[in-house]
């Protein structure tokens, strides 16, 4: 597994997944485009043998107090293996690097192995959109992570293996 800093190169292999992960509710290249080029985000691309399988955003600006996991996609063959995990970790590590304290998330309450994942990760459901999800008609689970309590239990985690 290699991550890395997303670039515009990288637009085409992105959007194939976004449209396959997707397919009702994806995103246009124009929008993620502009996610890309923006400086408030920070994108990163899963390689797999030189192929991106995997891609996730954040949305931090510099110094906020909080922030926004944008999107988080993986090719279903290389789901269940740790690289959803990864990307989330290494964003979360973004926004700590931006000053976030907090990260706000939203997910499909029809999507639970995702749920899971954030549950797993320390995430709170806060709230429920519903009907967020168009054309689809399915709700929104809202979470939050505060990053201090997470950065407190990983830093005793690691402890503890050592």
């Amino acid at each position: 597994m290699t991550l890395r800093d997303a670039t515009p190169d990288d637009l085409d292999a992105i959007m194939a997944i976004e449209n396959r992960s997707f397919p009702t509710d994806a995103w246009s290249a124009e929008t993620m485009a502009a996610e890309l080029a923006s400086p408030h985000g920070r994108y990163l691309v899963d390689e797999h043998e030189g192929t991106v399988v995997g891609y996730g955003g954040v949305r931090a600006l510099q110094g906020s107090a909080d922030a926004d996991i944008q999107t988080i996609a993986l090719l279903a063959e290389h789901r269940g293996r740790g690289r959803g995990r990864a990307l989330l970790r290494a964003l979360l590590s973004a926004a700590v690097a931006r000053g976030a304290r907090e990260v706000f998330l939203e997910v499909r309450a029809d999507n639970p192995a995702a749920e899971g994942l954030y549950l797993a990760e320390g995430f709170e459901e806060i709230a429920r959109r519903p009907h967020y999800y168009q054309p689809d008609d399915v709700d929104a689970i809202v979470m939050r992570l505060d990053l201090r309590r997470h950065a407190a239990s990983a830093t005793t985690a690691e402890e503890a293996k050592a």
